[in-house]
């Protein structure tokens, strides 16, 4: 028999158990509205308008990716219903860009860029994506890709904005921005005018001026000294011009040093952001270096500010990007962090896992107000995690994070679980359809959650349905037209697939 001939009797349109990944699966776009299945994604998800920390650890397949979709899903809609009180969601689940540049500044050796990737890296990660998620949504690059929404007089309330305040948003961008196309130089220079910061003179203009000083220095200077036969360097209006220029010469080379020097730590401290020296001082030279004195660097040494702590510039970097989100509508920020175990430099490792996770685990960075950390992390990190020392925990005060220590499901929430996906795939608009439906009258609702319950959670459950399916489809002859699923088949699948997730667990199938 065929397998969609069997569906197809059963009302089902498309193939509820096929796809094995959430973000490629059709059926859970479909699903997403509804309610969440797991009884433990409220805690995750927190209050949504009082963003909050969240550390869970589950198995491949347990639903981590799922939950994040979930919870992108609950704060879109949020934001459609509260536009004053938005969210800003940043997903922070694709670190190969990050690692990439990362590995870059310690000439490819991966090891040792792991053991020094620290707390502040991934600070400046996030703010990149929170920063350029921002700029793309006011200056609409892409319109295809802006996930952004912003209400219509965006640049009005900006505007509106003290000066001070609107530098500080143009030196968040030269700091962080990262746009995907085009140039950062051409777009920086469309946020500063659109912000209307103001006008200042160019370093170049400067230096154009000083040479054209000198110059009508030393001719006046030569002038005066053939007319009056004395001295060129006697001649006092010649003297004072040219000691002008020469002052104003070397201010412009004591300034443009001073600058390339703190734009150069600038790109060493930045290593997950791609930017040149050079266009970090094309942009913080427009910035001014009375306003640029204030500005909270986001560098490991001493700041301007010498009562702030010299850590601390990350975070009023990050209370500054609140305060900006704050005047379009958006009170806070979520960051949600998965797939932790899929770059390429990682590949599943745990043990390359723990260096670039365990610096997250702070919990001044997780209590920052107004932002969300939701950490999504495979189950093998919790195994190490428990070897920690009490001071690591003292320290990281996960008790505090709405610890999820393991994402299990149980064989009733399967079982609902896999009765909500054959609903979603019905045809009709009957709401009264169960996972028993697919089966004989001697497969009881018990029997089915008991079997659901060795399979620990949806990936293998919908495995373990999907080939149910397939061997009765394998065994029944077409024109038999039987369309109930026989004891005996369930259970010799059940045996397989049992035997299945046990060798996973041990390391013995790949899946």
């Amino acid at each position: 028999m065929n397998i969609e001939k069997f569906l197809g009797h059963h009302g089902v349109s498309t193939n509820p158990f096929a796809a094995e990944e959430a973000s490629l699966d059709p059926v859970f776009d479909r699903m997403l509205d509804g309610p969440a299945m797991h009884p433990d994604f409220a805690k995750v998800l927190g209050r949504i308008d009082r963003p909050s920390g969240a550390v869970v650890f589950g198995e491949k397949g347990s639903g981590k990716t799922a939950m994040r979709l979930m919870t992108e899903r609950h704060v879109a809609r949020h934001n459609e219903e509260n536009p004053e009180s938005r969210i800003l969601i940043v997903p922070y689940d694709d670190l190969n860009p990050v690692l990439d540049r990362m590995t870059r500044w310690f000439r490819g050796d991966e090891l040792v860029m792991l053991d020094h990737f620290g707390l502040a890296d991934h600070q400046d990660a996030i703010l990149s994506r929170a920063v350029t998620r921002l700029i793309d949504g006011l200056l609409d690059d892409d319109p295809e890709t802006v996930t952004t929404p912003l209400p219509q007089d965006a640049w009005q309330r900006l505007r509106r904005l003290r000066r001070d305040q609107r530098i500080d948003f143009l030196a968040l961008a030269a700091f962080y921005d990262q746009p995907v196309n085009g140039s950062m130089m051409a777009r920086w220079q469309r946020l500063k005018q659109k912000l209307r910061t103001g006008w200042r003179l160019p370093h170049q203009v400067i230096l154009q001026g000083a040479i054209l000083l000198s110059l009508l220095g030393a001719g006046l200077a030569a002038t005066l000294g053939l007319e009056l036969g004395v001295a060129f360097y006697l001649t006092p209006a010649a003297g004072i011009t040219l000691g002008g220029a020469i002052a104003l010469w070397v201010w412009w080379c004591w300034s443009r040093w001073t600058l390339w020097s703190r734009c150069k730590q600038l790109i060493r401290e930045l290593r997950p952001i791609d930017r040149t020296v050079e266009e970090m001082m094309s942009m913080l030279g427009q910035i001014g270096a009375v306003d640029l004195a204030r500005q909270p660097l986001p560098v490991s040494g001493k700041q301007a500010d010498e009562s702030k702590p010299a850590d601390d510039g990350r975070y009023r970097l990050t209370q500054r990007l609140i305060e900006v989100l704050g005047v379009l509508g958006y009170t806070g920020v979520m960051v949600i962090m998965d797939r932790v175990d899929e770059p390429t430099i990682i590949s599943g490792n745990p043990t390359r896992m723990r260096p670039l996770i365990w610096p997250l685990f702070d919990n001044k960075f997780f209590q920052q107000p107004g932002v969300g950390i939701k950490l999504l992390l495979p189950i093998e990190l919790r195994h190490l995690l428990y070897k920690e020392s009490p001071e690591f925990f003292q320290s990281a005060r996960l008790d505090k994070q709405s610890l999820i220590d393991r994402l299990s499901w149980s064989g009733a929430t399967l079982y609902d679980l896999c009765s909500s996906r054959l609903r979603a795939c019905r045809q009709s608009s009957n709401t009264e359809f169960y996972l028993t439906d697919l089966f004989a009258e001697d497969v009881t609702t018990p029997l089915l959650v008991d079997a659901l319950d060795q399979m620990h959670q949806p990936r293998d459950a919908f495995k373990f349905v999907y080939n149910v399916i397939q061997e009765h489809c394998r065994i029944i002859p077409e024109d038999e037209e039987n369309y109930q699923i026989a004891r005996l088949t369930l259970d010799n699948v059940r045996q397989r697939q049992a035997q299945r997730v046990q060798d996973l667990y041990r390391g013995l199938s790949p899946g």
